[in-house]
C-alpha cells in the first residue's frame, strides 16, 4: 500500500527541521507533485515560509513562493498533523556535547514529537537524514517510536536511514544530482524508500542495513577530516622550510592518478567535518577499538586557529607593533566561502584568541550582517560588518573565509597588513601580505 502510493505520488511527505538538509528536500518533493509538510519547532521559520521568503540564501525566495502556490506545501509547527503523513524525514541538528559525545537530543525529540501519531495500519516510514553513529535507527530511533506509539517497528511502521550529502552554494552538485544513499533493515522499507527517493534524485544507492549507511556517511566525512589535516601539517611543516603549500598542491594536482587535493585553511568548520569524526569515535569505545588517525586529526585542525594567531602575531611583531591594543580587521565569519552558515566556524576561535591577548577587533562578512544568538562565544553576539572601506584603519587584515564577492587586490592595497589564511591573494604581489 505505501509503495503504491509513493510511486503513484499520492503520499505525503512530512520534512522535520527547516534548515540546510530539509528545505532542500522540500522543494524537490514539491516539484515532484507530492503533498508536503514542513514541520520544525521554530515558529519564525514557519512563518517566514509560509510568505514565501527563504532564510538561507543559497535557497531562493521564489523556488518557496512558487510552491507555495500550488497549495500542495503546508508549514506547521502542529506534530500531530504527522498522523496524516506517509513518509517522515528527520533532518534535525546532532551536535556533539562539551565532552565530544554524541547529542540525541534533537532525535529524541523529534521521536516523542512524531511517535504519539503513528497510525496502526497506515505503514509509515520514518526516515532519519541526521548524521550520526552507527546504530542510532534501528537501537534508539525505532524503539523510541515504539514505545510511544505503541506500535511495531517493521510491522506497523517502518524505519529507515538516508544520510544527508548537501553541500551549500554547490553550483554543481545539489539534491537533485547528488547520488542519494539509503539503508533499511527489512525489504519492505527498502523497495519503499528506494521508490521515494528515486522520485527527486537521478540515482539511488541501496546499502544493506541502516548501520551501512549511517556508516558511509561518517567514512566521507572522517576521509575529509583526516586528508585536511594532513595537508594542514604540511602547511606547517613546508613554511619552515620555506616552500608555499599552495603550489605544492597546485603542482600535485596534475597527476592523474593516485592523487587528490585537499586544501588547507584557519582550522574546520560547518555541521558535519568538525563533529561527525567523534560520533565514531565515541561509538568504537563500546567495541574496544582505538581510532587514531580520527583523534590525531581532530587534534590538528582544532589546533590550526592558534598557528593562524601565531602567524598574526610574528607579522604584527615585524612591524614593531606588539598584538595587545592592536587594530585586527577579519575577513569572513562563514565557515566557507559564498555561505551565510557560520556553524562551527573556526573564525570565532581565531576571534575568541585575539581577544584574549587583547586585540581589538572587527569583522566583515557580506553574508553575516550581525551575529546572532550562540552557545558558544557570547561575546560576540550583537556584533555587526563593519564595512570594507574601513580597512586602512586597522593595523592588520586577516582572511578567515574567502569569499568570491571580495576583491582581494584592492583589499590588500588599502590594508597595512594582510595575514591570508585561504590563499585568496594568489597572484597579487606584495610584501604585505603572509600567507597562513
Amino acid at each position: 500500500m505505501l509503495l503504491n502510493r509513493i510511486k503513484s505520488r499520492e503520499a505525503r511527505i512530512g520534512i522535520v527541521g527547516l534548515g540546510y538538509v530539509g528545505l532542500p528536500l522540500i522543494i524537490e518533493f514539491g516539484k515532484a507533485g507530492f503533498h508536503v509538510s514542513g514541520l520544525d519547532i521554530d515558529p519564525a521559520k514557519i512563518e517566514q515560509l509560509a510568505a514565501g521568503k527563504s532564510y538561507i540564501k543559497h535557497i531562493p525566495s521564489e523556488s518557496i513562493a512558487g510552491l507555495n502556490e500550488t497549495g500542495r506545501l503546508v508549514w506547521t509547527t502542529d506534530f500531530s498533523t504527522s498522523a496524516d503523513l506517509d513518509c517522515i524525514l528527520i533532518c534535525v541538528p546532532t551536535p556533539l556535547n562539551a565532552n565530544r559525545e554524541p547529542n540525541m537530543d534533537y532525535i529524541l525529540s523529534t521521536a516523542r514529537q512524531v511517535g504519539p501519531h503513528l497510525v496502526a495500519g497506515k505503514e509509515q516510514l520514518v526516515i532519519l537524514e541526521s548524521t550520526t553513529y552507527p546504530g542510532t535507527t534501528r537501537d534508539l530511533l525505532a524503539p523510541e517510536l515504539e514505545k510511544l506509539s505503541g506500535l511495531k517497528e517493521g510491522k506497523d511502521f517502518y524505519a529507515a536511514y538516508s544520510p544527508e550529502r548537501e553541500d551549500p552554494n554547490n553550483r554543481k552538485y545539489h539534491t537533485a544530482n547528488i547520488p542519494k544513499v539509503i539503508g533499511a533493515d527489512s525489504e519492505t522499507a527498502r523497495q519503499a524508500i528506494h521508490a521515494l527517493y528515486l522520485s527527486i534524485v537521478e540515482q539511488v544507492v541501496p546499502v544493506s542495513s541502516t548501520l551501512t549507511a549511517e556508516a558511509t556517511k561518517l567514512m566521507e566525512n572522517i576521509f575529509r577530516s583526516v586528508n585536511i589535516a594532513l595537508v594542514n601539517e604540511l602547511k606547517i611543516i613546508f613554511d619552515k622550510m620555506g616552500i608555499d603549500v599552495w603550489e605544492v598542491i597546485g603542482a600535485a594536482s596534475t597527476k592523474p592518478f593516485g592523487y587528490m587535493p585537499f586544501y588547507p585553511g584557519p582550522g574546520l568548520g560547518g555541521h558535519c567535518i568538525p563533529i561527525d569524526p567523534f560520533y565514531l569515535t565515541w561509538k568504537s569505545r563500546e567495541y574496544e577499538a582505538t581510532t587514531r588517525f580520527i583523534e590525531l586529526a581532530g587534534e590538528i585542525n582544532v589546533s590550526m586557529p592558534e598557528y593562524v594567531v601565531q602567524k598574526i602575531l610574528l607579522a604584527l611583531n615585524e612591524a614593531g607593533k606588539s598584538l595587545k591594543g592592536s587594530r585586527i580587521f577579519i575577513l569572513g565569519l562563514a565557515y566557507k566561502k559564498d555561505v551565510d552558515d557560520e556553524r562551527e566556524s573556526p573564525s570565532y576561535k581565531v576571534m575568541d584568541l585575539l581577544s584574549r591577548y587583547g586585540a581589538l577587533l572587527d569583522y566583515n562578512d557580506p553574508y553575516i550582517p550581525q551575529v546572532g544568538p550562540k552557545r558558544d562565544y557570547p561575546e560576540f553576539v550583537g556584533k555587526k560588518s563593519v564595512p570594507l572601506d574601513k580597512i586602512p584603519e586597522y593595523d592588520m587584515t586577516v582572511i578567515l573565509t574567502d569569499h568570491s564577492e571580495y576583491n582581494y587586490r584592492a583589499i590588500v592595497e588599502k590594508s597595512n597588513r594582510v595575514v591570508d589564511t585561504r590563499n585568496a591573494c594568489a597572484g597579487i604581489v606584495s610584501d604585505k601580505i603572509v600567507k597562513a
